[in-house]
């Protein structure tokens, strides 16, 4: 607090003193503030790339040597970001960066130096030391049991032994080994949350479990019917399965709706096939299965969506999946309607012929499928 004294031009009837205070608490609390948020990060509240790389010069003394640098790079975040919304991602990274801290000695540097990239810097630390600080993060991680993802990191490190050691190399070799772990780990870790969100979007929709499981038998017999590989007759079932996958990101009380809709209501139903392409493509194995279920809600006349494609411009694996989710809708109860009989859905698949589904397709799962008359 800062005291002020003006004293008013004398005269002889009125002479006096101001006393201003001004009070810069507020201003010191800000000040304060704004120190904090440039070298921590937000979310974690971890050190930030800036404050690490200027405690990496800093250290890099003898005095502190050996140090060792660690790398981790968490797995599947995007998948998580995709499947489950941003606060699980962001509490994905909270969870982490509470293990980092807990691992960590006191003197130890820890920063989320990218989206889902952290680093920590180990002044005195002999490499068996490192590698026993990499092995306790680990096992750390292998004990948390969260809701909805996997925690998992691909963790890499290096050490300067010296002063011959250039700190640049330390850190592309550290960096370099937790790229090789992340190839080890990540099609593991993404196939897993992949059978995590097939289970959380069946533990809120049963219907959705029987549906999809449904759905992937028949365009398996479609497939055979068209004279696909056994190979591509199997993808075929695993696409049918997994076409709504991108339902994980729809409320639950919207898909069990029996009322009809409201604008957002089909707003967020409209999603679903960008989502689970999203989803799917961040997956090795799955990319090609991807592309099947973001097209799988297009016409034959070009009014489906979410690209509004045309006719063979649409896959045939997408159309195969079309007509086969369609026909298990109509013969199922649903919450939004009763079921048809198996001769009034195959009355519908005829009557969209043309204009909502492939009428080559559409006639060969009714003759050769379903065994019905054309």
């Amino acid at each position: 607090m800062d005291v002020y004294k003006h004293a008013k031009p004398s005269n002889k009837k009125d002479s006096g003193l101001v006393v201003v205070f001004r009070d810069y608490s507020e201003f010191k609390k800000k000040d304060k503030i704004i120190k904090y948020l440039s070298f921590h990060d937000q979310l974690t509240g971890l050190y930030n790339r800036r404050f690490f790389q200027e405690e990496l010069v800093r250290l890099d003394r003898e005095r502190n040597f050996p140090i060792a640098l660690i790398m981790a790079d968490v797995n599947g975040l995007k998948l998580a970001n995709d499947a489950f919304g941003y606060r699980a991602g962001d509490s994905l990274l909270q969870k982490i960066s509470g293990i980092l801290s807990h691992e960590c000695r006191g003197d130890d540097i820890i920063a989320r130096i990218g989206g889902d990239e952290f680093a920590v810097i180990l002044p005195k630390t002999t490499p068996a030391q490192a590698s026993g600080f990499v092995a306790r993060i680990n096992e750390a991680i292998a004990y948390e049991k969260p809701d909805k993802v996997i925690i998992s990191l691909a963790i890499g490190f290096a050490v300067k032994q010296d002063s011959s050691d250039n700190m640049e190399d330390i850190f592309r070799k550290a960096e370099d080994d937790m790229y090789r772990q992340r190839i080890i780990d990540s099609t593991s870790v993404k196939a897993r949350t992949i059978v995590l969100i097939l289970n959380a979007l069946y533990e809120k929709n049963v219907w959705e479990m029987n549906h999809s499981k449904r759905v992937g038998v028949l365009c398996e017999e479609i497939a055979s019917e068209l004279h696909f590989s056994k190979e591509d007759a199997n993808q075929m079932r695993t696409a049918g399965m997994l076409h709504d996958i991108g339902k994980i990101r729809i409320d639950e009380d919207i898909l069990k709706k029996a009322e009809d809709l409201n604008d957002d209501e089909w707003h967020e139903i409209l999603q679903h096939p960008e989502i689970g392409f999203r989803i799917l493509n961040s997956v090795n194995g799955f990319s090609e299965i991807a592309g099947f279920v973001l097209q799988h809600q297009e016409r034959w006349d070009g009014t489906g969506y979410p690209k509004l494609l045309k006719g063979e411009d649409i896959s045939i694996q997408a159309r195969i999946i079309a007509i086969a989710a369609a026909y298990d809708a109509m013969v199922s109860e649903r919450p939004y309607g009763k079921a048809f009989s198996e001769d009034k859905a195959v009355e519908e698949i005829k009557k969209y012929a043309g204009s909502q589904f492939d009428p080559i397709i559409a006639k060969a799962f009714v003759e050769k499928v379903l065994k019905k008359p054309w």
